[in-house]
């Protein structure tokens, strides 16, 4: 008897390794020192010790039940996209810079080449945030999770001068909140959306008219990551007031959370064009209104608030990362909360 009788391939975990590292390469930043494989990451702060007050920021995540989707679709190349963008999106909200990430794969069965296509997902993240893949862990668990099946999850720390970080302190009424989109349902809500449709590859690869693709293209379509877009507002000189990254909970539950108490945000449903696959889930799954805004993105991944006269400045840094964005709506003084009219 040995480990791989009792279901733990030593062999197939090192193979793992070795296929992955070229992804893992490619995220490095000049502050990492050691190399790849040690038993933990080492990351030099010399560069930021020019700051006034160089602050921490961290983040963890991860994808959610739309793992299911990946093992229909046996594509295993973007669900580390969406790791990285739920951990890194969070402490971009704070205005932290990512520094480095850690991922976690939980697996029933290590098949070292669906590993290192995972793992190539998340490098990709890592490559839009820059942020340095500096260390992770591929855990075989036989016996608690079927072999086909793994689950996913990351870990963030960012940076920030404390001066500049986005607490919604200076929010007033007056201030405009801006919507920069989404690609789509993102990492969230799929528990819903997986009893909307039936989750078949027949189901998945059929295509729509109105989404222009198949179900599961659309689905599986990966989270924007915003760093760069946010980085690009505060470059141009526009001061982020505050910051709401759109996830689960929808609109109801993340937009306060950029909220101080004696302002609320008011966001105009007819601002922007709702994506077709929130209309198709709300048509097909009989779900009131309320419980989308409540439960999804509906188009819009994250929310800045700026003063009213850097409208115009900060639409144009945003669309020069290459993102798409609208004016969505507005503080006002009263209770804390949003209303969406």
């Amino acid at each position: 008897m040995d480990y791989k009788n009792a279901g733990v391939d030593i062999e197939a975990g090192y193979q793992s390794v070795e296929l992955m590292k070229k992804y893992v390469r490619e995220t490095m930043r000049p502050e990492v020192l050691g190399g790849i494989g040690g038993f933990s990451g080492a990351f030099s702060m010399e560069k930021f010790k020019n700051m006034e007050k160089p602050t921490l920021v961290s983040g963890t995540d991860g994808v959610g039940t739309k793992i299911k989707l990946a093992f229909l679709m046996d594509q295993h190349d973007t669900v580390g996209i969406d790791c990285v963008a739920m951990c890194v999106n969070d402490i971009a909200c704070a205005g932290g810079e990512p520094l480095f990430f850690l991922d976690y794969i939980a697996c029933g069965k290590n098949e070292p080449t669906k590993i290192a296509t995972i793992v190539k997902g998340v490098a990709e993240g890592c490559k839009q945030c820059g942020a340095a893949l500096i260390g992770g862990e591929t855990a075989e668990h036989p016996g608690l999770m079927p072999e086909d099946e793994y689950d996913l999850a990351g870990f963030v720390v960012g940076v920030v001068d404390e001066k500049d970080l986005i607490t919604g302190a200076s929010l007033k009424a007056g201030d405009v909140l801006i919507g920069i989109a989404s690609s789509g349902v993102h990492s969230n809500g799929f528990s819903l959306v997986r009893k909307v449709f039936e989750m078949t590859k027949e189901s998945l690869n059929t295509y729509y008219e109105e989404l222009g693709k198949t179900l599961g293209e659309t689905l599986i379509q990966p989270t924007i990551i915003y760093v760069k877009a946010l980085k690009s507002v505060r470059d141009s000189g526009v001061t982020i007031k505050a910051c709401s990254h759109i996830t689960g909970g929808g609109f109801y539950e993340n937009v306060p959370r950029m909220l101080h108490d004696g302002v609320q945000a008011v966001i105009k449903k007819d601002s922007y064009e709702v994506p077709a696959i929130f209309k198709l889930l709300q048509k097909k799954g009989s779900i009131d209104e309320h419980v989308m805004y409540n439960t999804y993105n509906m188009g819009i991944g994250m929310v800045v608030a700026v003063d009213s006269a850097d409208v115009d400045r900060a639409m144009e840094a945003i669309r020069a990362a290459g993102e798409t964005c609208y004016v969505i709506g507005e503080i006002r003084d009263g209770e804390k909360g949003v209303t969406i009219c």
